[in-house]
Formats: C-alpha cells, structure tokens, sequence
C-alpha cells in the first residue's frame, strides 16, 4: 500500500487555522525571544500603505495604529487622506484623527500613544501593525534611547514602493480627486488670516498652499481672474511639495535600510498604478499583498525567523532578495 505524502498546503492549512484561533498565544509561542511582534508597513505618500495594512489585518486579525503625523490631527480628512469607515472593512484603528489640531504633536507624544495603543491590542489578543509614511515617528519609536522598544518587539518591516515617475503621476491625480472632493471648502473652513503654518493641522501639504488665494478672496482689490489664477498655483504647488515629499519619504528609507542596518522587505506596486481596474486588483494581490502575506506568515509562526533589525542589509533595489523568498519556499 502507498505511503500518502501531505502537501505543504495541506501541512500549513491546520498551522494558520491554530494560529489564527489563538493569535495572541501564536505570536508567542513562534518566537524563542518571547518578544511580542509587530508589523510596520512603511512608503511614500499615496503608494498604498493602508490599502496593504487593512488586508493584512483582516487575514491575521491584527488592528493598525497610525503613524501619519497629519493624520493624527482632528479634521481636514479630505486633505490629510484619512481612510474612510467603508475602506477601513471594520478594522479598528488608532491614533486615527486624535489630536487637537491646533496643538504640536511630538514624536515624544507619538511614542507614548503607540506604547498605550498596542497594550491594548496586545490584551485583545490582536496583532498591530503600524502603518504611516511619517519616518521621523516610526524612526523615533524604533530607536529610542533606551532601546525598549527592540528589546520588547521582534519587528517585521514592509516597504510599499512605486517608481516616482509613475507615483507622480498618480499623486497628481490624486491632488485632483481631492479637489473634486471638497478640499479648498474644507481648507477654507480653518482659514486664519496670518494663520502659523509650522505646527498642527496647518503643516499639512494642501493648506499652506492656498494661503495667497484665500487671502484675494478676502481682498477687495482682487477679480475674479486673479483668483482663478491663484487657485490654479495653489493646486499646482499643492502636487509639487506632495512628489518633493514622497521622495524625501523614500530617501530616508533607504537610510534605515542601507545605513541603519534596518530589515526592510520591499513590494514593488509600480506595475499596479500602470493598470486599471481588475488588471490593478489582480496587479496588487500577485505584487503586493501576496508576498506580503508569506513573508508575514513567516515572520508570525517560523521559529527560525531573524528580527526586524538585522546586522546584514538587503542590497536589492527591485524585488524581494533570494534569501528572502528562499526562506518563505522552505
């Protein structure tokens, strides 16, 4: 009689059902350090990030904190891109629109929210999974000087990436969407004539930027083609600092990655942004949350998993490395 051989499908399907049924159990008892594990996905503006967070939350039952400054900040939703109820799919966010937005909210602030945010999943049971395009925080957060966090976290990072001149492009249009969503009347309701743009709400990109057409509005000296012009320069300056952020978000990437020694799994989206429709759904979940996917199921349940921060840097520029998907085929 034939000895029946199982599968890894069939070998791995019983493992992820245990896991996930007792996920707070799992994360623990798959890693030899003890240390709790958390999940950062990181990326320029527009790429994606929380698209990538809320389907990884809902496949491992994880909840996500909010590492973009501005959206921590009360109010200007349109302009700050925060997700919406129906796009969160009912995963619970935090750190989502909770600060007074005229206050400064300081890496320090940010730290001791996310501290009290994942005790509380944590106690549920849940897996967090940290997701923003703000660096400076996730960077703060990680190396702190005492080194708590590394100490108390086995951490997995994941990059969204797309190539700027297509992510350009897409920011552009994206700029354009808000507009016809209601963007100037929401930055015209927090308007101050001599407002300080260096701290709060304020600092968001698309509110400085239309500092000089709301003044004309204001100005009986103005017609109505100046203002036309003005606008035009405000949406047109509003694109602008929107691609000059996103490649100042990337290059410090590549310094947490290439000079801080930082584990960072990259997830090309370029060919993504090129499709439409179907083809980019289909585009997304072979590129992005696929591979996503094992190398988080990896990270959860091999025991031989290496942390977040490793003493050896990734020296791809396209794709995940070879020793990587050598270790999610093992």
């Amino acid at each position: 009689m034939r000895e029946k051989t199982m599968t890894r499908k069939q070998v791995e399907e019983p493992k992820m059902q245990m896991t996930i049924r007792g996920m707070g159990l799992s994360l623990l008892v798959g890693n030899p350090t003890h240390k709790q594990k958390v999940v950062v996905v990181m990326g320029a503006t527009g790429t994606g990030k929380s698209k990538l967070s809320i389907d990884l939350a809902t496949q491992f039952q994880a909840e996500i904190i909010n590492a973009d400054k501005i959206q921590i900040y009360k109010g200007l939703d349109v302009v700050t891109n925060k997700v919406t109820t129906e796009e969160c799919k009912g995963v619970a966010h935090h750190l989502l629109g909770i600060a007074d937005p005229e206050s400064n909210f300081t890496a320090e602030n940010f730290i001791s929210a996310v501290s009290l945010a994942m005790k509380s999943i944590i106690g549920r049971g849940k897996l967090s999974i940290i997701a923003g395009g703000s660096n400076s925080y996730i960077e703060a957060l990680v190396d702190d000087e005492n080194h708590e966090f590394q100490s108390r976290y086995d951490i997995c990072f994941l990059w969204v990436d797309v190539a700027m001149v297509v992510l350009h492009q897409s920011l552009a249009e994206r700029v354009d969407r808000m507009v016809d969503s209601g963007m100037v009347e929401e930055v015209r309701n927090i308007y101050k004539h001599n407002s300080d743009y260096s701290k709060g709400i304020r600092t968001a990109i698309g509110v400085p930027e239309f500092d000089s057409y709301f003044r004309a509005e204001y100005s009986s000296f103005s017609d109505e083609k100046t203002r036309a012009k003005l606008l035009e320069v405000a949406i047109n300056e509003t694109k602008i600092n929107t691609c000059n952020l996103a490649r100042r978000q990337v290059e410090k990437i590549y310094r947490l990655r290439d000079v801080k020694g930082w584990k960072i799994h990259r997830l090309d989206a370029t060919k993504v942004f090129q499709k439409k429709g179907k083809e980019a759904d289909m585009a997304w979940a072979e590129l992005v949350a696929g591979p996503a996917s094992m190398i988080l199921n990896e990270f959860l349940f091999s025991f031989g998993h290496s942390p977040g921060l490793a003493s050896t840097v990734d020296s791809h520029s396209n794709n995940i490395t070879k020793v990587e998907m050598g270790a999610i085929a093992t």
